[in-house]
């Protein structure tokens, strides 16, 4: 006789509702058609502190989780101690072997020679770059490290920094290293400081400081301004070199 099916299982259970402190008392209250400022801001305080200890409790759950995902991510595609020691232990072992015969097998590469340098370039179970000639660790879901992750047609997290690094025959060279989609303006983090440092000292220029607490922030016409005034104190100083230079010229084709 065949057996009964297994009954299906029990619905999850809901968790219980929080609980809210002086609930005694505001079921008391509720009866009321007015509260006084007093019964309403107490009320309101002894709610907020109860709020602000489930968020604070939730947090340090969600910080608890995060850690044990980071040990999770770091195993599977970071270091593994255990590896580490192991190389650690056969350099030591290489290097304490006879000097002769370690150079003798560099030249006919036997283990001292190529095999320990493919051992160096390919670890087991670790994803090296897919670049030509960069012996970086690649980024997770992705065969490029983080200089070479450009080079991933499929991502869709980084793009080329814009910082214009030179000027060349009316052609402008951008830096072109990585920098997220979301950063705005679109600058690596070396160009974005560079930037900042500049526009801050544009503003110092026009009597303004933004660190300074006592101050406003400038307005956008302020910085336009600005900006307008150094381009044309620029095209003035090239101007000045073009008229000096034709002045030379003249004078040069009147003396002869």
């Amino acid at each position: 006789m065949a057996n009964p099916p297994s009954p299906p299982p029990p619905p999850p259970q809901p968790s219980d509702p929080i609980r809210i402190d002086g609930a005694d008392e505001d079921a008391a209250l509720s009866s009321s058609a007015y509260l006084t400022h007093q019964e309403l801001l107490t009320r309101r305080s002894r709610r907020l502190k109860q709020l602000a200890q489930i968020f604070r409790a939730h947090y340090w759950t969600l910080m608890e989780e995060l850690k044990i995902k980071h040990k999770e991510y770091y195993w599977i595609h970071g270091k593994s101690p255990y590896e580490e020691d192991e190389k650690n232990k056969k350099r030591k072992r290489d290097l304490n072997s006879d000097k002769e015969n370690f150079e003798w097998n560099t030249k006919l590469g036997i283990n001292g020679g190529g095999e320990v340098e493919a051992e160096e370039r390919e670890e087991e179970g670790v994803r090296k770059c897919s670049a030509s000639g960069c012996k970086a660790r690649a980024m997770a879901l992705t065969t490029f490290c983080y200089t070479h992750i450009l080079s991933d047609s499929k991502q869709k997290l980084y793009k080329g920094c814009a910082y214009v690094v030179k000027s060349a025959q009316g052609r402008r060279v951008l830096c072109g290293k990585p920098a997220l989609i979301s950063t705005v303006p679109s600058l690596c983090p070396m160009h974005c400081q560079k930037a900042e440092r500049l526009v801050a000292r544009a503003l110092k220029k026009a009597g303004l400081s933004v660190s300074s607490p006592s101050k406003l922030a400038p307005k956008l016409h302020v910085i336009v301004t600005e900006f307008v005034r150094q381009i044309q104190t620029k095209r003035r100083a090239a101007l000045k070199e073009n008229v000096s230079e034709d002045h030379i010229e003249d004078k040069i084709s009147q003396g002869s």
